[in-house]
């Protein structure tokens, strides 16, 4: 009995080696995820500039986030920029850098976007920050400000840059935004 005893005690105090994981993720592998996206957003950045280069009835702006875009109706009466938590009526198409519809407005429809507050893909975000009410703009954007690397599961593939062209309907300011 105290043989069995004291072999329990042993065994109990004895410490289970910890597992090792079984793949490990090497900085040689993040080294090579960080060079494949410069070399993707070089690439994209370049077919910007070949759209803009060849669009000679546009003047094209850089949005300071990453993307391009020139306004098709543009209103000089209004003053009131979208500001955090702002509604903003809108409504917008996908189409590629060719100018094959990924996604019609109709298709999409009017949306109401409570802004920086709701999801939308990051090119759209902040793009509703430039416009005005009445404004439309077509807009440029990699694939980073786009569905990135992993699309939007439906139309949209792996890494594909998107033209949208934007239109704000109406802006209901917030009551921080109207004592600012």
């Amino acid at each position: 009995m105290y043989i069995i005893l004291f072999g329990c005690c042993i065994a109990c105090g004895s410490r289970p080696e910890a597992r090792k994981p079984i793949k490990v993720k090497t900085a040689s592998y993040i080294k090579e995820s960080v060079e494949r996206n410069k070399k993707l957003l070089l690439l994209e950045e370049k077919m910007i500039s070949e759209i803009i280069e060849k669009d000679s009835f546009h003047f094209y702006q850089n949005s300071g986030s990453g993307s391009w875009y020139h306004y098709i109706a543009k209103n000089d009466t209004a003053q009131y920029l979208p500001k955090l938590d702002d509604l903003v009526t809108l409504n917008y198409n996908l189409v590629s850098f060719h100018n094959d519809t990924i996604y019609a407005a109709e298709e999409i429809g009017t949306i109401t976007y409570k802004v920086d507050r709701q999801e939308l893909f990051p090119g759209l975000r902040h793009s509703v920050k430039l416009l005005k009410e009445g404004e439309t703009a077509t807009f440029l954007f990699p694939s980073s400000l786009g569905y990135g690397h992993h699309g939007d599961n439906n139309k949209i593939g792996i890494s594909v840059p998107l033209k949208a062209t934007i239109s704000i309907l109406k802006i209901e300011k917030q009551k921080d935004s109207i004592q600012n």
